[in-house]
């Protein structure tokens, strides 16, 4: 898994986060958690793909489900990054169906 630096989207000035994205990789990506904290998805290829965040906690014993987010082809999707997803790490572990044409920002607004 490649680790996602955090792209800083400063309140004076933001960012373009096409610009900012790196190919997704094929063993999925980590990301860190916490307020502001989003992760952009651009989905290039032709067919849909669905994001999925791994959720590493527990309720009552139970496992909380993975959230996921489907993307159509040729567009692009924002999914919040919040401390739910933190792994033992801080970070969020994100998986792909597919990695090709897709690239990803892990980015926090307002700092």
């Amino acid at each position: 898994m490649a680790a996602l630096n955090l792209i800083k989207a400063a309140i004076d000035g933001g960012v373009t986060l096409e610009d900012s994205a790196v190919a997704a990789t094929v063993s999925g990506d980590t990301a860190p958690t916490g307020a502001n904290r989003f992760l952009y998805v651009k989905n290039g290829s032709g067919v849909s793909l669905t994001v999925t965040l791994a959720t590493p906690g527990t309720v009552s014993g139970l496992d909380v489900e993975n959230p996921t987010l489907v993307i159509a082809a040729s567009k692009a999707g924002i999914i919040p990054l919040s401390r739910v997803f933190a792994g033992a790490n801080g970070r969020a572990t994100i998986t792909y169906s597919a990695v090709t044409t897709v690239s990803v920002a892990a980015f926090e607004l307002g700092s």
